[in-house]
């Protein structure tokens, strides 16, 4: 297996490509930490790590490492139509499951979205404008962002050290874990509070869209399908969010 095509100044550096990839996760781990559990005036930070994975194969690796991280077109356009589809439907088994188990209560993974939402600084928006914000930011950053770096650069670098299972067992750990900030731990005046049982499920959900995903992203050769069922995962969300649980 050929290893990723690093620019030659990151081949030069003591720390290497292994390192820089631990220090971008723990990075990206604290920003949006900060950004979910500080002031609803803070969310907006979020977007720079999403912007930011989103610029790291540009900065990190030659044209042959963006390649090989999945940065071309699938094999075929019918990929990009099956990630539509199943993110949507991966969307709405999360939700059926979601208020079927909790109802509107808090323990309900998409209410705790649609909180976060609501501490952001936007009184006197309309539902659609609501509705159409949070959708557009939803479907762009983050389904770039992460499926860039998750899928692809760190699924990669990963590969190289431990193999294509392990890899995808380990990235798609953290991208699970990492959503524990959207909903599994809540910050309130008193302190931080776990949900055992529903941050549990939550984030055995994220694992499993993950695997999903990487499966997306190896079968078509590309990480565009995997962008675009994460977009739809995402669009679904929100429209469940606002059409069932929005206040």
């Amino acid at each position: 297996m050929q290893r990723i095509d690093v620019k030659p100044f990151w081949r030069a550096v003591p720390f290497g490509i292994a390192g820089l990839t631990l220090a971008f996760v723990l990075t990206a781990i604290v920003v949006r930490a900060v950004a979910m559990f500080g002031p609803g005036s803070w969310r907006p930070l979020i977007v720079t790590s999403f912007l930011a994975m989103t610029a790291l194969p540009w900065v990190v690796l030659g044209r042959a490492g963006r390649r090989q991280i999945g940065l071309q077109a699938p094999r075929h356009a019918g990929w990009l139509a099956l990630g539509l589809l199943l993110g949507a439907l991966t969307a709405s088994v999360c939700h059926l499951l979601g208020a079927s188990l909790y109802g509107t209560g808090p323990d309900n993974w998409f209410v705790s979205i649609a909180r976060s939402y609501q501490l952001q600084p936007t009184q006197g928006w309309s539902l659609l404008r609501l509705h159409l914000t949070f959708t557009i930011a939803a479907c762009l950053f983050s389904p770039v962002g992460e499926e860039i770096f998750f899928r692809g650069f760190l699924q990669k670098v990963l590969e190289d050290r431990h193999g294509r299972t392990r890899a995808t067992v380990m990235e798609a750990s953290l991208f699970a874990l990492v959503h524990l900030c959207h909903h599994g731990i809540v910050a309130s005046a008193a302190g931080y509070r776990l949900l055992p049982v529903s941050g549990a499920l939550w984030v055995a959900q994220m694992f499993a869209l993950s695997l999903m995903f990487a499966w997306l992203r190896r079968r078509s050769d590309s990480i565009l399908p995997a962008i675009a069922a994460h977009a739809a995962f995402n669009a679904a969300m929100n429209g469940w969010i606002f059409a069932r649980l929005w206040p």
